[in-house]
């Protein structure tokens, strides 16, 4: 025995246990393959067969180790299959599409967690941003006179309002290149066609989603399909209010601030995302005025009416990025907040962005500071969400 045999006979003598990973075909990946993680197993037993070429072949009977989350392998076969058919015999389905119609894909929702399963409650799944009746939105900018696509940065206007480049690349449908300040689509007024590549974020969703119950996050997301760097996920869908007019923000967890210009400016702590943007002179005079302040303007409260991007949790090392797109005013206080895959996301595993909270930022209706544990798992994690 050698290599590989002798270690696994190795760690049968010596009880130490194996990590399993499986591999599974999928075209959309890079390698034609996924792979699924599958636990800690122990390798029982052990013999010497003769192959169907004549050499010995060594084979071993593993055993995986209790306490361990449920497999995801049978899930990842499940996958593969299409349509509602294959829906109606996902383990734990308690909502085969908790959009109702409204998406073009069907996201069901399963819990394998309560008993009894339920299905998430309390809120109205709307696909578009709703408006409160205090808030005006400005009417449409000015467009490009591109035809049919936009494919000249040079002679495009929308692209020059983009640092004279386009912010995405033609390839799966289109991706964006990397996280900017804020985004600027074609609209209403453009002369390109829907199927211009610089109007990727208001396409309709591409990927299988799920939502699903956790042990200690509550519900989540994870979609069925290979993610691509940079492809479109989802919009922050829910309500577009004004920040200082929320009530009972201390106990609303589905509040999306729109820190478009702070982010701009990485005020507040953000991360700063200028890349040679251009802000509208209103706007680009507001932002030098108010860099002290942190807290913005406007904010998407997705508490009562929201869409899938509600489920999404927190991680200190998260596999998506929000980012700020206007497509039809240019307005970037009320820009649209749409979240982007900034990795290669393999299927079933948990869609997550970071949450942007700073440390005893959240403040109780009694005054104190409240404190929340972080339980995203990853090697950085903070240890708090707030």
């Amino acid at each position: 025995m050698s290599r590989g045999n002798l270690a696994l006979k190795n760690n049968m003598e010596q009880s130490l246990p194996i990590r399993v990973v499986r591999g599974h075909k999928c075209l959309a990946s890079y390698s034609s393959k996924v792979y699924a993680y599958d636990g800690l197993y122990k390798v029982v037993q052990y013999w010497a067969e003769k192959g169907v070429a004549g050499f010995t072949v060594f084979k071993y009977r593993l055993k995986r180790l209790p306490g361990q989350p449920q497999l995801v392998t049978n899930r990842v076969h499940f996958i593969r299959r299409k349509g509602h058919k294959a829906q109606s015999v996902l383990p734990g389905l308690v909502c085969e599409d908790i959009s109702h119609g409204q998406e073009n894909i069907p996201i069901p929702v399963t819990n394998v967690i309560d008993d009894p399963p339920l299905a998430p409650e309390g809120f109205t799944y709307v696909k578009s941003i709703q408006v409160a009746s205090n808030i005006k939105i400005p009417p449409n900018g000015p467009g490009c006179n591109c035809e049919e696509g936009c494919t000249n940065p040079k002679t495009c206007s929308c692209a020059e309002r983009n640092g004279s480049d386009f912010p995405y690349v033609s390839r799966n449908g289109g991706r964006l290149i990397e996280a900017m300040g804020v985004v600027f689509e074609c609209g209403p007024n453009c002369g390109c066609g829907p199927k211009c590549i610089n109007r990727t974020s208001t396409r309709e969703m591409k990927h299988r989603l799920e939502v699903y119950r956790t042990l200690e996050k509550g519900w989540a997301v994870r979609s069925w399909d290979y993610i691509l760097p940079g492809s479109p996920v989802c919009e922050y869908v829910g309500v577009l209010k004004r920040s200082d007019e929320l009530d009972n923000v201390s106990g609303n967890d589905y509040i999306f601030e729109i820190d478009c210009l702070e982010t701009i400016d990485g005020i507040g702590g953000r991360e700063r995302r200028m890349h040679n943007v251009s802000l509208p002179r209103s706007h680009a005079n507001r932002k030098d005025a108010k860099k002290s302040e942190s807290v913005p303007e406007f904010c998407i409260d997705a508490g009562s009416s929201g869409n899938v991007a509600r489920f999404i949790n927190h991680s200190c090392e998260p596999n998506l990025l929000f980012q700020c797109i206007l497509n039809s005013h240019h307005d970037p206080r009320l820009a649209r907040v749409v979240l982007f895959a900034a990795d290669n996301i393999a299927p079933l595993q948990e869609l997550t962005y970071d949450y942007g909270y700073a440390l005893d930022s959240v403040v109780g209706p009694d005054g104190k500071t409240k404190k929340l544990p972080c339980y995203c798992g990853a090697a950085c994690c903070r240890k708090r969400l707030y």
